[in-house]
């Protein structure tokens, strides 16, 4: 679940193809439709993430709706966000950044998180599209991936043979990205630099854990094993 279309991509798209390989099913859900966007539209950012997802395998890809920029982690907005958990009843959700460069992605993190507990308890009551209530759902965990602004990971997944496609999926949004035929104003991601960047920061990740390229997440609570090996 994440604020727009394509911070997804460039945050943990690596590990939904990880975990797409493994055989778990994954959707995503993005919160607004990007419409405060310096380049492209509503309309066109919508079939470049019905794009992207066909490239990442996605079983949904699926949007609230609520308003890009001026959505708060207010009761009414969870109050929108709850009844898309119940419906798709992730295990595990993976969110924005629990602070960044663009407010909506810490804004995000907290609404998702909030959401997600809300969601849990049953006299909150919803229904779904054809009217039928809904039963109260809440993942078991919620990891944060990591943006613009440099956080330290509580971990890191190796994403090293999915970055040729995580890179497809990143250029899917060809209104976003770098494009030298593109007569859309310029925006801060959309210089070649700034996908230096996003290969730099995952190479850095990778490197913490011995391979070439990584994504990394935080957690808001202490990860648990039973066994030493399933670290290695």
């Amino acid at each position: 679940i994440s604020a727009h279309p394509d911070d997804v991509e460039l945050g943990c798209a690596g590990t939904i193809l990880a975990a797409r390989e493994q055989g778990r099913k994954v959707g995503i859900l993005d919160l607004t439709r990007g419409e405060l966007g310096t380049r492209g539209t509503p309309e066109i950012r919508i079939q470049e993430a019905e794009a992207a997802a066909r490239i990442l395998g996605v079983s949904i890809r699926d949007n609230v709706g609520i308003p890009d920029g001026f959505f708060q982690n207010d009761s009414l907005t969870q109050l929108a966000l709850v009844p898309y958990i119940r419906k798709y009843r992730p295990e595990i959700v993976l969110a924005n950044a629990i602070e960044d460069r663009h407010p909506d992605h810490g804004k995000g993190a907290k609404l998702i998180y909030d959401a997600c507990f809300l969601a849990g308890l049953r006299r909150i009551e919803t229904v779904d599209e054809k009217g039928d209530f809904q039963e109260a759902w809440r993942p078991k965990f919620i990891y944060h991936f990591i943006q613009d602004r440099y956080i330290k990971p509580d971990f890191v997944v190796n994403i090293t043979p999915y970055w040729k496609k995580k890179e497809e999926a990143i250029r899917a949004f060809r209104s976003q990205f770098y494009d030298p035929n593109s007569d859309e104003p310029n925006s801060y991601i959309s210089s070649p630099e700034f996908l230096d960047f996003v290969e730099a920061r995952s190479k850095e990740h990778g490197h913490t854990i011995g391979v070439k390229y990584g994504e990394g997440f935080t957690t808001q609570r202490i990860l648990g094993i039973n066994d030493l090996w399933s670290l290695i």
